[in-house]
This record gives C-alpha cells, sequence and structure tokens, in this order.
C-alpha cells in the first residue's frame, strides 16, 4: 500500500471521512467541492467507486478527484477508499437494529420524539459549517439584493425565511409562482443578486432550471436541499442539506426549518448593529400602528 507523502498530514483514525470532508469544505476549490457534495449526498458508495466514475458524477475531471482525496490527507485513492472500506465494515459489524413493532396501529410519541432527536442530530452533524458561513455571508452582504424561491413543497421555508430576513434587512424578494413574474425576475437576476433556493426529493425541474439560469447570469446561489441533493447543487455555490424523513409515509421539514432558524441567526449576527436598528425600528411602528381605543 502506497505511504502518504510528507506533506500530507496523516488522517486522524476518529473522523470518519464524512466528518472531514465536512471540515474541509471551506478550503476546498469550486470543482474540488463538487466532489465533496458528492461524496456527502451518495456516502459512503460514491467514494468506493473507480477514480473515473466519481470524476463523472461530480462532473469533474479524474484529477479533481485526486486532489480532493489528497486534501483530506490521504497519500492515494486506494488510501481515501481503504478508509471508506473500513468504516463500512465497522457499520456492518455493529449488530442489528430494534425495528418497529409490525402490530404497531401507528406512530406513538415516543417514536416520534425519537425519530425527529434523530433526523434533526443527524442534519446538524452534517451541515458543513463553512457552507452556513458562506451563506450567512451572502445574506447578510447589502450590496446583493435577496430572492427566494421554492416549488409547493418547500414553499412554506421560502415564505418563513423571507418574513425573517425581512426584519434584519432590506431587498429581499419572495418569488411567486405567477410565471410571467418569475420569468421577468430572472431576466434581471445578475451578479447584485443572492438566489436562495429550496428544492427537496421529487425536485423540481422547474425551479432546477431557474437556478441554472440564474447563476448563468451571474447571481450567486444558495441551496437549501436534502441530502441526496437536487441536480440544482451542480450550480450552486452554498449547498445547506437538511434530512426529511419524517413519520411514514409523509416527509419532514422540521430539519430544513430549524436550518432556516440557524441560517436568520448568523445573518442577524453578521449585519449587526443595522439589524438591532432595524428590529427596534420596526417594533416602534408597530407600537404606533396599535390602536388606542
Amino acid at each position: 500500500m502506497s505511504q502518504p507523502s510528507e506533506n500530507v498530514r496523516p488522517v486522524d483514525r476518529i473522523e470518519t471521512v464524512a466528518e472531514r470532508t465536512r471540515a474541509k469544505l471551506g478550503e476546498l476549490s469550486p470543482s474540488e467541492r463538487k466532489v465533496g457534495r458528492m461524496l456527502l449526498a451518495a456516502y459512503p458508495i460514491a467514494g468506493l467507486e473507480t477514480v473515473s466514475e466519481l470524476a463523472k458524477r461530480a462532473g469533474v475531471s479524474a484529477p479533481t478527484v485526486l486532489r480532493f482525496a489528497a486534501r483530506l490527507g490521504f497519500g492515494s485513492y486506494p488510501a481515501f477508499q481503504d478508509a471508506l472500506h473500513r468504516e463500512v465494515h465497522e457499520l456492518l459489524g455493529a449488530g442489528p437494529h430494534l425495528a418497529p413493532s409490525p402490530d404497531c396501529d401507528g406512530p406513538q410519541l415516543a417514536e416520534a420524539h425519537g425519530r425527529y432527536q434523530e433526523t434533526l442530530a443527524a442534519t446538524f452533524s452534517a451541515l458543513p459549517a463553512a457552507e452556513l458561513e458562506r451563506a450567512a455571508e451572502l445574506l447578510a452582504d447589502p450590496r446583493l439584493r435577496v430572492h427566494l424561491l421554492a416549488g409547493r413543497f418547500s414553499a412554506c421555508l421560502a415564505d418563513y425565511l423571507w418574513n425573517q430576513l425581512l426584519l434584519v434587512r432590506k431587498d429581499v424578494l419572495l418569488i411567486p409562482e405567477n410565471e410571467p413574474y418569475r420569468t421577468s425576475t430572472l431576466l434581471d437576476l445578475g451578479r447584485r443578486d443572492t438566489l436562495i433556493v429550496f428544492d427537496f426529493r421529487r425536485y423540481d425541474t422547474a425551479i432546477v432550471d431557474y437556478a441554472r439560469r440564474a447563476q448563468e447570469g451571474g447571481a450567486h446561489i444558495v441551496l437549501c436541499t436534502d441530502p441526496r441533493m437536487s441536480p440544482a447543487a451542480e450550480v450552486a455555490e452554498v449547498v445547506l442539506p437538511a434530512r426529511i424523513e419524517g413519520l411514514t409515509p409523509f416527509d419532514s421539514l422540521v430539519p430544513a426549518c430549524a436550518v432556516v432558524e440557524v441560517l436568520t441567526a448568523a445573518v442577524a449576527e453578521r449585519i449587526g448593529n443595522p439589524a438591532r436598528a432595524r428590529l427596534h425600528r420596526i417594533e416602534s411602528m408597530r407600537a404606533f400602528a396599535k390602536p388606542t381605543g
């Protein structure tokens, strides 16, 4: 087996490849970041493929995949795959998990509690800090207008984030389903705009196409999606994944909503005093508008 070169830091055996990938995302080049996102989206299967297969998945060159493995601290691609193989073997040897009772009439409170705890914990453990920081930076930048776009399933998330952002900054626009308005808005998107896209599985081709066209026009794209990742991830500058497993047969937006709230708090913190002053003015106007009789 090839030994790591002297200038490559040895891999910490406590960390998984996924953990190392999330920790390094902010340091990677845009092409290397595509490999990292694809690996996390189809973990660990994507990393067990050949260099050319993973490169094709991510839409990058084979040398980019090799550079990605080296950036994680591996001396070679086989060493990278050896680490993934060890993780798989450890997982298979962990023993069986308890399954829900087949005669259960419906989800019990304890089951629901456990399910949501699990999906929230998994979402935040897999949320790259560098991606969240970059998203907050884009949304807090007063030079950039912010636009939000979502499908029918995720429209409530876009509406919620829109209402929250309006409290701390100006130039925040929610793009409605109205087709003429969507088209005219797309024509105006450029380098002075950030587009936040919400697209979860059963991905909306119209949403994906809109994101691609906006990116071609120069807009910054922030994508909120599930771990399998919307095809819009190919053009996104930032990807914020959230688990959506809910109580069968329904998906859940609880983890995604939590990510939205954390993002809003990070934006407000970045804006700082201007955000607090805007909130104060809003509260003063509300108090003034209250009926006195």
